[in-house]
């Protein structure tokens, strides 16, 4: 089950939790706690871990230690972001379906900026294999670490890295500009009402077919993340479907 231990914070990079899926190697996870506190960060969750915070994960953190101590875990990954704003999963792998890309560069811009006001998670899978595509697309975005075409994998500890280092700068700079220029977007519990909403007015009215539902969602999804909608355009979306179930005299979501 999911433990959590914080109370409300400010700080932007107090906002940003790093969320690792079904870690294999303890020493990778102590690796990652060090790679976060030399960027300022400090909130690590784990996601159905393959292994348990040994002696090794303690010294690979060196003094980082009470990174580890406060770990929150979970059995799934919906436990942990269902409260943020701002979800990006990280993966070197070009998917079928992919999301909206952004490179590291461009992900800790838009992560320090939303992590002013709301809470934002940063997503990591297996050592071995990545994110998984039903982990993936959970997320609002998906990115990556430009790198050698003919050699572009890093390790998790390396990748964790990267992605905190260009957080930090981006936290470090600019920062009344960040402030002024964040947006409310709704939590990723409220997308999946959204979507779980949407899902049930199309089938209602026969756009999707229960006997073949082939990957509607699944693009319906893709395109909501693309567009991301704000609180208030969430709101106007919910209220047309309650109107096409009204319309339809259909019984309210």
């Amino acid at each position: 089950m999911m433990r959590e231990r914080h109370t409300t914070i400010n700080k932007p990079l107090n906002n940003i939790r790093i969320v690792l899926i079904n870690t294999q190697f303890p020493g990778n996870i102590g690796a990652v706690a060090r790679a976060m506190k030399n960027m300022g960060l400090s909130r690590l969750y784990l996601v159905n871990p393959g292994c348990q915070l040994d002696k090794e994960a303690f010294i690979r953190a060196t003094s980082a230690t009470n990174i580890l101590e406060n770990v929150v875990t979970a059995d799934t990954l919906s436990e942990v972001i269902s409260d943020c704003h701002l979800v990006v999963g990280t993966s070197t792998r070009e998917r079928g379906m992919s999301l909206p890309l952004l490179t590291a560069r461009e992900s800790g811009i838009k992560i320090a900026l939303e992590a002013v006001h709301t809470q934002v998670a940063l997503v990591f899978g297996q050592e071995s294999s990545g994110m998984q595509s039903n982990d993936l697309q959970q997320c609002n975005y998906h990115a990556y670490i430009p790198a050698n075409p003919d050699y572009s994998s890093l390790n998790l500890a390396a990748a964790v890295q990267t992605f905190c280092y260009e957080i930090f700068q981006a936290c470090s700079a600019e920062r009344s500009k960040l402030k002024n220029d964040a947006y409310q977007y709704p939590a990723i519990k409220d997308m999946e009402y959204f979507y779980a909403h949407l899902e049930n007015v199309l089938r209602d009215v026969n756009f999707i077919v229960a006997q073949h539902p082939g990957q509607m969602m699944q693009r319906l999804r893709r395109l909501f993340n693309r567009a991301r909608p704000d609180e208030k355009e969430l709101n106007i979306l919910r209220g047309i479907l309650s109107a096409i179930e009204k319309k339809s005299d259909n019984k309210p979501f």
